[in-house]
């Protein structure tokens, strides 16, 4: 049993909440995108899939890592909005007007990123 725990957890990568946080300001997008070199992460650093949270030797099995099946999932898992404390509280009937005005701050965020994306 000890071997099976050691080799899940050898695996195991940032959840798709740490890594929407991640993707949610521009700014970190750029700073994980434009890594310092370091010699302790595989590539010096500089080949960063940030959806999946995975460091790559080259620019070519980052490319490969792209056009698969796991990174594919991921970006679709990706686009859903996490799962949060605002509607936990609001299934179990606590704060439902915080969570309404949450969910229309979210709709308003969301048409403004598509609308953005479509001027450019």
């Amino acid at each position: 049993m000890g071997s099976i725990r050691r080799s899940k957890t050898k695996r195991r990568t940032r959840d798709l909440d740490q890594v929407h946080e991640d993707q949610s300001s521009e700014a970190t997008v750029k700073k994980l995108q434009n890594q310092p070199l370091d010699e302790t992460k595989p590539g010096l650093g500089q080949h960063y899939c940030i959806p999946c949270a995975k460091y790559f030797e080259t620019e070519q099995a980052e490319t490969v890592h792209r056009r698969g099946k796991n990174h594919k999932r991921r970006v679709k898992l990706l686009k859903e909005q996490p799962y949060s404390q605002a509607e936990a509280d609001a299934a179990s009937g606590l704060g439902v007007e915080k969570y309404n005005k949450f969910v229309s701050d979210y709709q308003d965020q969301k048409k403004t990123q598509e609308n953005k994306m479509e001027v450019e």
